[in-house]
């Protein structure tokens, strides 16, 4: 008898694992409060991952597999995943135990520190996902100083023949259409409306609450909206490629406050969770391109399949190079909390209202928003990367440890001191007026520097380049800015640093 693990992101319904019955095999799934409670999750995030979990759990009943399916609130529910396993071998006297390698951290070392102790045969599978396994991005990079993505970007185009003209030209006769991707967006092209499910939810909020389970933002009940089968997935899909391809590239950097998602396709959490895998997406995406070629310019689709053949398997191949350690970087020596407006959107500054009341209502925000505007703003205050972090890993539904702490900690804090990011992106309040309608109704006025109404970003921007100087001094990328704060009028800075250190001990007040 042997007893399989399936955790709740690896919902990979394409596995060998499935490719026939046995009874001699035993599937073994549960909520537990080890996975709810790691972290302070967005409502939603739980949510969608107990239905999927529900949903993939009959999906292989219907296919003949023998599953034992611990719901959060059932009786032999230890709500921890080694007393779990333990129980269940113990009970089905099991002679073997397999599992597909986890693809967070803690719970690698958990499964291995429990497979030491183990008795009876062991053995890991790969999740039959990725295009890479842990280790290729080292390979690749071995030797090298510096782990710019878009070499590995290219080395993946050319690897799996994708957008190639022959073995080592691109099509369109550039491998990077990244500066047709930054276009601001003022309510055309016509955005269609979202793809919906109007799910019912109830049920799993309920059991949330009857089991007293903390959680962050808000859920419609009767409503929700996000992919939790392989077939809702696959409609995502669908939806992206016939509506919102056409203008993915152009806009996927621009931000509206009428718009939530605009041409973005919201496949992240089908992605993360296993239930599409990412060869299909890009197939699917690429096929739809060359079919409509006429409307649909080349960038849109080298804009998407480089967030997905690119930088999603380079990322994680970092946290697999760079884990254990990448958790504790703080290479700037940021100190501060994170303001409370976090979790409640309440502040006057316009981008970080939408920003954060948009993940709290629909645990999502796009990469622009986590980014250059709660990303950006976390960074000039000097927080913590652990807390900017947790909030990040517990408020959107895409957010897994490997993805998420890379981008996070790396991409967007600079902690980790350039192996991700060349430099680190901070703005003044000129980006985000560049980028979005943001400023128009704001309180503060982009153009002001150093007035009660001017722009937080704005102070903020010139005293985190002043105070972290020393850490940038031999960055090429940032000569010119430091160049600027050299050349800037002495009383000048003292006015920007005093507004921006008033803002930095008082948050609440902006």
């Amino acid at each position: 008898m042997t007893i399989r693990l399936i955790l709740g992101d690896q919902l990979n319904h394409k596995h060998t694992w499935y490719s026939s019955t046995d009874d001699n095999i035993i599937y073994f799934m549960a909520e537990m409060r080890q996975e709810t409670d790691y972290t302070t999750h967005h409502i939603q995030k739980v949510v969608a991952f107990f239905l999927s979990m529900r949903n993939f759990k009959n999906w292989l009943e219907d296919r003949g597999h023998k599953v034992v399916y611990y719901t959060l609130d059932d009786n032999n529910n230890e709500q921890d995943l080694t007393k779990n396993l333990n129980k269940l071998i113990k009970k089905h006297n099991a002679d073997k135990f397999e599992y597909q390698l986890p693809d967070e951290y803690r719970l690698d070392e958990q499964l291995n520190d429990f497979c030491k102790n183990l008795d009876i045969e062991t053995q890991s599978y790969d999740t039959e996902h990725f295009l890479t396994s842990r280790t290729d991005l080292s390979e690749f990079y071995k030797g090298k100083k510096q782990y710019t993505m878009e070499y590995f970007y290219r080395h993946m185009r050319k690897k799996y023949d994708i957008m190639m003209v022959n073995d080592s030209d691109p099509e369109g006769g550039k491998w990077n259409f990244d500066k047709s991707n930054r276009k601001k967006w003022n309510g055309k092209p016509e955005i269609p409306h979202e793809r919906g499910f109007r799910k019912d939810a109830s049920e799993i909020i309920d059991l949330l609450n009857q089991e007293n389970v903390k959680t962050i933002g808000s859920i419609d009940a009767s409503n929700f909206n996000w992919p939790t089968s392989r077939e809702d997935g696959l409609s995502v899909l669908n939806y992206f490629c016939k509506n919102l391809l056409i203008h993915f590239g152009d806009y996927q950097d621009a931000m509206h406050t009428d718009e939530k998602f605009l041409f973005h396709s919201r496949l992240s959490f089908a992605l993360n969770s296993k239930m599409l895998h990412p060869q299909e997406v890009i197939e699917s995406v690429i096929s739809h391109w060359r079919e409509y070629k006429e409307d649909i310019h080349i960038s849109q689709a080298e804009g998407f399949v480089r967030q997905i053949i690119g930088w999603r398997e380079y990322m994680r191949g970092m946290y697999w190079k760079e884990m254990p350690g990448y958790k504790r970087s703080n290479k700037l020596d940021n100190q501060n909390k994170l303001p409370e407006f976090f979790w409640t959107a309440d502040t006057k500054m316009n981008c970080l209202h939408h920003a954060i009341k948009e993940s709290l209502n629909e645990a999502y925000a796009h990469h622009i928003q986590r980014l250059m505007i709660t990303g950006n703003y976390a960074l000039l205050n000097m927080t913590h990367p652990d807390e900017v972090c947790d909030w990040y890993l517990g408020i959107y539904i895409d957010a897994i440890e490997w993805v998420e702490i890379t981008n996070t900690r790396g991409m967007s804090q600079y902690a980790d001191g350039g192996l991700i990011a060349t430099k680190p992106y901070v703005s003044s309040g000129s980006y985000i007026n560049k980028m979005s309608n943001y400023c128009k109704d704001c309180h503060y006025k982009v153009s002001k520097k150093t007035e009660e109404d001017a722009c937080p970003f704005n102070s903020l921007y010139w005293n985190f380049l002043d105070e972290k100087r020393e850490y940038f001094e031999d960055n090429q990328r940032m000569s010119m800015m430091l160049s600027t704060l050299d050349k800037m009028d002495r009383d000048k800075l003292q006015a920007l640093k005093k507004r921006a250190n008033k803002i930095i001990k008082n948050p609440h007040e902006y």
